[in-house]
């Protein structure tokens, strides 16, 4: 074996790629450092932004992964690697997965909208995608959502995060609305006193905004009021329903009539 000429051969090797390869080995030191900051900072962001606690290592992580392979894809090249190839291979692999996955990935991006941006939380009774109920779960691909009845309904994601919804929690108070009718020839102003009394009575229904009454169409067979007064939200079923009952009573008592639709045949004697 000729030792001088491997020497040599090591020499040249050393001289040409030495520096590349100390120059990479410095990069990939700083570049790691670097990286481990940058998590810190968005794993302090997150938690300042109030981020989800399920979403917050997926952010991370997806962060870290990406930085990584970016800081790979330098210190490659800075050796002398060709990462051309690589760099198109990786992109149609990506490709080919994204469309095999359209659904699941649209899914995907739609639980990481709802945790981060919040459009409706745990606990929040909504009515989206045909379904009214509340939300006991927020996973990374679908919603879990209980109806009043205790049927459990599974939403992806997906169509959550770009469709229309309806959160009936966001707000504190709620405004209840009734048509109420009477029939044709009643005393209009009696009625209007007898609900306003009523309103007034139920100390779930707030003072302000004052509770609306006037009187909305002549209908066919009666004359039909409009009641509108707001509540706290959590009063919202118990006053709508208390008061159906409440007016039915009281209207009976005040000689009130509650027009339902009839029928009058008549029948006539021909010779």
């Amino acid at each position: 074996m000729d030792y001088e000429k491997i020497s040599g051969d090591l020499v040249d090797m050393a001289v040409l790629y030495g520096p590349k390869l100390v120059s990479a080995i410095l990069v990939w030191i700083i570049g790691a450092w670097i990286i481990k900051g940058l998590l810190l900072a968005v794993g302090k962001a997150l938690v300042k932004g109030n981020v989800d606690e399920s979403l917050q290592p997926f952010v991370k992580g997806l962060t870290g992964a990406l930085l990584k392979v970016l800081l790979i894809i330098t210190v490659l090249s800075m050796v002398g690697i060709e990462m051309t190839s690589f760099i198109a291979i990786l992109g149609a692999a990506g490709l080919a997965i994204g469309m095999a996955l359209s659904g699941t990935l649209q899914n995907f991006a739609g639980g990481v909208m709802i945790l981060l941006f919040k459009p409706y939380k745990i606990g929040d009774v909504i009515d989206a995608q045909g379904y009214i109920g509340r939300v006991s779960e927020i996973q990374i691909f679908n919603t879990i959502m209980k109806t009043p009845d205790n049927k459990t309904i599974i939403i992806p994601n997906g169509g959550l995060a770009t469709g229309s919804m309806i959160n009936y929690s966001t707000e504190s108070t709620r405004r209840v609305d009734w048509t109420f009718g009477i029939g044709y020839g009643d005393d209009v102003d009696q009625a209007k006193v007898v609900m306003k009394k009523l309103c007034d009575a139920d100390q779930r229904i707030l003072k302000d905004p004052e509770v609306f009454i006037a009187v909305s169409a002549l209908a066919d067979s009666s004359v039909n009021f409009t009641v509108r007064a707001w509540v706290n939200a959590e009063d919202y079923w118990g006053v709508y329903f208390d008061m159906n009952e409440n007016i039915y009573k009281t209207f009976n008592q005040e000689g009130l009539n509650i027009p339902f639709p009839q029928m009058d045949v008549h029948l006539h004697k021909t010779a």
